[in-house]
């Protein structure tokens, strides 16, 4: 019986230790405040957007497409989290942000930055056949529990460019040799406009692995993540990812969750649970 006792003992200190190393993550597409979005505005998604986050509550996520004031909006609402990230037009505060947030309880900020995807990178500048400026901003963070780091890419691809999306995709896998030390567990998110099937994630295919496809657990939620706002039909092109090098994935979601018949951003969050090694 005491044999028994000290075995269920350590099985349960075990379990504690693993647990306290796994890590929930989210990359979420909000949707820029566009003031043509008449049936779905900012002011009306904003605080279903923030009962989402503060209902899954992620150790870490990452958003796109966030203004200046969107991004302060949220910040102003999770209070146990700080963000990184710098406008993508001027490296300070304008245009759209590809902002990281961490749980500051539990994480240590070790250090940050962002680069612009293209011939450039260290300065505001758009790439290749790109429409617009596109930056991919990282968060180095030590998980307080375990010591463990976690070096996280947060990034949007352009939507039209088909060399910039190749592009930025080799040039986010080279910073990320550059910049990350051994050790490490890494992780890309974003929305890459790119389909599975397609250059830009055939590329990171290659060096990392994708959540989706790596999860302990059957995915959960439909596969697509790009619902365009519209409730009515099925949701199937996949735009946005989560991939991982160096971690384990336990679990996957693309959560689909709707409010009043609406949804709160046309893409939805996705999810993955990783396990520190």
């Amino acid at each position: 019986m005491k044999k028994y006792v000290l075995f269920l003992l350590f099985a349960l200190f075990v379990t504690s230790i693993t647990m306290g190393q796994n890590v929930k993550l989210i990359t979420y597409n909000i949707r820029y405040d566009n003031p043509g979005d008449k049936e779905n505005p900012w002011d009306e998604r904003k605080e279903v957007i923030t009962s989402q986050i503060t209902f899954y509550e992620p150790g870490v996520f990452g958003i796109q497409e966030g203004l200046s004031h969107q991004v302060e909006f949220l910040d102003s609402q999770l209070a146990t989290y700080n963000y990184v990230g710098v406008g993508r037009d001027d490296g300070k505060t304008e245009g759209e942000y590809s902002a990281v947030y961490y749980h500051h309880n539990r994480f240590t900020e070790e250090d940050h930055g962002t680069f612009w995807l293209s011939e450039t990178p260290e300065q505001p500048s758009v790439g290749w056949d790109a429409a617009l400026e596109r930056i991919c901003t990282w968060v180095l963070l030590e998980h307080k529990e375990s010591g463990k780091k976690l070096r996280v890419f947060n990034t949007h691809f352009d939507h039209r460019g088909e060399l910039a999306r190749a592009n930025s995709a080799r040039l986010i896998l080279r910073k990320m040799e550059e910049i990350s030390q051994p050790g490490e567990a890494l992780v890309l998110m974003g929305d890459l406009n790119a389909v599975p099937d397609e250059e830009p994630i055939e590329v990171i295919d290659e060096k990392l692995k994708d959540a989706r496809l790596a999860s302990e657990t059957e995915p959960f939620g439909p596969e697509g993540t790009y619902n365009r706002f519209n409730y009515e039909e099925p949701v199937k092109r996949r735009l946005d990812y989560i991939f991982v090098k160096d971690v384990e994935v336990v679990k996957y979601g693309v959560l689909n969750d709707p409010v009043n018949l609406h949804f709160p951003s046309d893409h939805f969050p996705v999810f993955a649970e990783l396990r520190l090694k």
